[in-house]
């Protein structure tokens, strides 16, 4: 059996733990020098992942020479998104619910993986993305993909840059939302293993105990 690659969630959050406003606009919060730190760290790696709510809420193009994966359990991804427009290549995870005519589709565009019955089965897509010669992976997810693989601790490392301002909103997405935990015990525990300030922000490099 292939291994997993290792996992590097990779994100920008507000002073108050925000990815977006309250609806859901994206916003710029890296600085130039945060920007830059983010290129170099993508040539390190062999894909990114990001989910499909990402792409439909902002449409990355996700520049670099790297391979481009999109979590997609419905097959909700627009076949005239950047992502699938690149010239690097472009994986697909759907799942087994998403619409036969829409996988077909997408298939002209991008390498369509298929793993689990009604929701991308992440355990088995890592394990499909270590069968094709991936061995390290960056996500760079919103907070529903994020929760995701912390859930299946599936999450090698995090990194966050915490950019100077505020937001606010309880709507407003947060680097992990999803289900969440219960109590303090069933947290995921982080050891901080170096700090940097870049511009007017803060980047925290965690490893997952």
């Amino acid at each position: 059996m292939m291994s997993k690659p290792f996992v590097l969630i990779n994100s920008a959050i507000t002073a108050d733990g925000k990815l977006s406003t309250r609806e859901k606009m994206q916003i710029e919060i890296s600085s130039k020098e945060d920007f830059e730190r983010v290129k170099r760290l993508r040539e390190k790696f062999d894909a990114i992942m990001v989910g499909v709510g990402t792409v439909l809420a902002d449409n990355p193009s996700l520049k670099g020479n790297i391979i481009r994966v999109v979590a997609d359990s419905g097959g909700k991804t627009p076949l005239n998104s950047k992502v699938l427009n690149g010239s690097n290549r472009a994986i697909i995870a759907l799942s087994e619910r998403a619409p036969r005519d829409k996988r077909v589709a997408l298939e002209e565009k991008a390498e369509v993986l298929v793993c689990g019955e009604e929701k991308v089965d992440l355990n088995l897509l890592l394990e499909k993305l270590g069968s094709l010669g991936i061995s390290k992976l960056m996500v760079e997810g919103g907070g529903t993909l994020n929760w995701s693989f912390f859930a299946e601790e599936l999450v090698d490392q995090l990194y966050t840059y915490i950019g100077n301002f505020v937001v606010g909103g309880k709507r407003a997405p947060t680097l992990v939302d999803g289900e969440g935990v219960r109590e303090k015990e069933e947290a995921f525990e982080l050891e901080l293993s170096d700090m940097q300030r870049l511009g007017e922000g803060v980047l925290l490099k965690w490893d997952v105990k």
